[in-house]
């Protein structure tokens, strides 16, 4: 995916999850984060920022913010929206890895939740959940970065859809350069990583998609399980 009208920033802070204040050539804006997440290690005074503004002029803010550049690393894509993106995108690229895809059906509801994508591969039915990566810590991605009770009962609904029958997927896009695993960060929330032990065990596996990162890009670029 690719934005299509992109300014440079200076990040300034962040009075709540929502919102951030930023420097536009010396103009201070008051921008929409596009990541409820913590991002304390990216969003950091003074740290360059990319925004996309908005093509609603009747928006109470005129730009997102879309992508923070980390020192050592580069840019880190942070626009929570753009995971699912990038993997429909990669999807109907027919991968090889799910070749003769002949329906691919977003936001498909099992049990009490909506699985981000459902497909069908010849006799394959698969269900498969996104989940973006934007924590790195020595080279390597963590997720999540703030307690998610929605992606713990996502895996509990994969687990049981495995069982049931589903190949079923839980997908990290890597938004961040260089990197390509993802650990669960126990430290932050003991629960995911649980639920995630207890999905591999009934089925579920695990599907890493390395991401191209620039400012106003994110494209996938390489997977593994």
């Amino acid at each position: 995916m690719k934005y299509s009208n992109v300014v440079s920033a200076k990040f300034l802070s962040r009075p709540n999850r929502f919102v951030a204040v930023t420097d536009i050539n010396g103009n201070i804006e008051t921008v929409h984060v596009k990541n409820t997440g913590r991002c304390k290690e990216l969003l950091l005074p003074d740290a360059d920022v990319i925004l996309n503004k908005s093509a609603n002029p009747h928006r109470r803010t005129r730009y997102d913010l879309i992508s923070v550049y980390k020192k050592n690393i580069g840019w880190i894509n942070i626009d929570s929206q753009a995971p699912n993106v990038v993997v429909k995108e990669w999807l109907e690229n027919n991968p090889a890895i799910f070749a003769d895809l002949s329906l691919l059906k977003p936001e498909f509801t099992y049990g009490n939740s909506r699985v981000d994508f459902y497909l069908e591969c010849g006799e394959r039915k698969i269900l498969i959940e996104v989940k973006g990566c934007t924590l790195e810590i020595d080279g390597e991605g963590y997720f999540p970065d703030a307690p998610t009770e929605r992606g713990v009962k996502h895996l509990l609904e994969l687990a049981d859809a495995s069982v049931k029958g589903y190949e079923c997927y839980i997908a990290f896009v890597i938004a961040i350069p260089g990197v390509n695993i993802v650990h669960p960060n126990i430290e932050t929330h003991p629960e995911f990583g649980t639920a995630l032990a207890k999905a591999k065990e009934a089925g579920v596996k695990v599907l890493y998609l390395q991401c191209n990162v620039k400012e106003d890009e994110l494209r996938i670029i390489s997977y593994h399980t």
